[in-house]
C-alpha cells in the first residue's frame, strides 16, 4: 500500500516584498505538482508587479528587482485570483498541499486577495477545504528536542533534500515538497497510519502548542513578542492596506 507521503502532492511557495503579511505583497508564486515521489514535476510561476517598490533587501534575497519586475510582471489582481483558483483545484482534487511556514504565505495570499479582489483565500475554497502539510510544523513536533534552526535549507541539509536554487518560489517549492516526503519516510511509524486530513487537524494543534511554548521563551528572555498560534491561515486582524 502506497503511504500518503509517497503519493500525490502539491506545493506552494511565494517570494515577497518584505515578512509583514498584513502590508507585505507577493512579487512571485509557484506551484508545484506531482502525482507520486520520484515522478514528473507541473510547474506553474506567476510573476507579479507589486505596484509598490521592493526594498534592497528583498531583492538581495530573492534577486527580483523593481525594473525587472515592472517590466515582466504582471498586475496582481489576475495573479491572486489565479493563484486563489489553481490551489482550490488542488484542494477539489483532494491533493494535500505542502506549504512552508503556512500562516506566512497563505497569509499574505489572502490578504493580497483583500487588497485587489475585495475577496478572501476562504472564499474560493469554500467547497475544497485546505488540507495542509507544513513541513516547519511537522519536522519541529517530531524532533522537538533537536537543537539549531529550523528555515527551508536547514531542513534540506537536515533530511538530505536538494535545494539548489533557495529563494526561487518554483525551487523552493519542490524543495518543500521533497522535505514533506523525506518527513514522512523518517517518521514513518508515527505518521503512516494517519491521513493527511488528520495531520491537517493535528498540525493545527501543534503549532498552536509551539507558538505558546516560543511566546513563553520571548517572555523570559525579556522580549515582548507574542507568536501567532493560527494555522495555517491567520484571521484577519485588520483591512489590508
Amino acid at each position: 500500500m502506497m503511504h500518503w507521503f509517497e503519493g500525490p502532492l502539491a506545493a506552494f511557495d511565494t517570494e515577497t516584498t518584505g515578512v509583514d503579511v498584513e502590508e507585505d505583497r507577493i512579487v512571485s508564486a509557484a506551484l508545484v505538482v506531482q502525482d507520486t515521489a520520484g515522478g514528473r514535476t507541473r510547474v506553474t510561476r506567476w510573476l507579479v508587479n507589486p505596484g509598490v517598490p521592493v526594498p534592497a533587501g528583498a531583492t538581495e534575497i530573492h534577486g527580483l528587482t523593481d525594473d525587472h519586475l515592472q517590466r515582466r510582471g504582471r498586475w496582481p489582481a489576475p495573479v491572486v485570483e489565479e493563484i486563489a483558483r489553481a490551489l482550490a483545484e488542488q484542494c477539489a482534487t483532494g491533493r494535500p498541499l505542502v506549504v512552508m511556514n503556512a500562516p506566512f504565505d497563505l497569509t499574505l495570499l489572502d490578504r493580497e486577495l483583500r487588497r485587489h479582489r475585495a475577496s478572501s483565500l476562504s472564499r474560493y475554497l469554500q467547497n475544497s477545504p485546505l488540507c495542509v502539510l507544513d513541513p516547519r510544523v511537522l519536522d519541529k513536533h517530531l524532533d522537538r528536542y533537536r537543537k539549531g534552526r529550523r528555515t527551508l535549507s536547514d531542513l534540506c541539509a537536515l533530511y538530505g533534500v536538494a535545494l539548489e536554487e533557495a529563494h526561487d518560489a518554483a525551487a523552493d517549492a519542490a524543495a518543500s515538497m521533497e522535505l514533506v516526503r523525506a518527513v514522512g519516510r523518517r517518521f514513518s511509524g508515527r505518521l503512516e497510519q494517519l491521513t493527511p486530513a488528520e495531520l491537517h487537524t493535528l498540525q493545527a494543534v501543534w503549532h498552536a502548542a509551539q507558538a505558546r511554548g516560543l511566546t513563553a521563551w520571548f517572555a523570559r528572555s525579556g522580549t515582548p513578542e507574542v507568536v501567532d498560534p493560527a494555522w495555517p491561515l491567520r484571521p484577519e486582524l485588520r483591512t489590508a492596506a
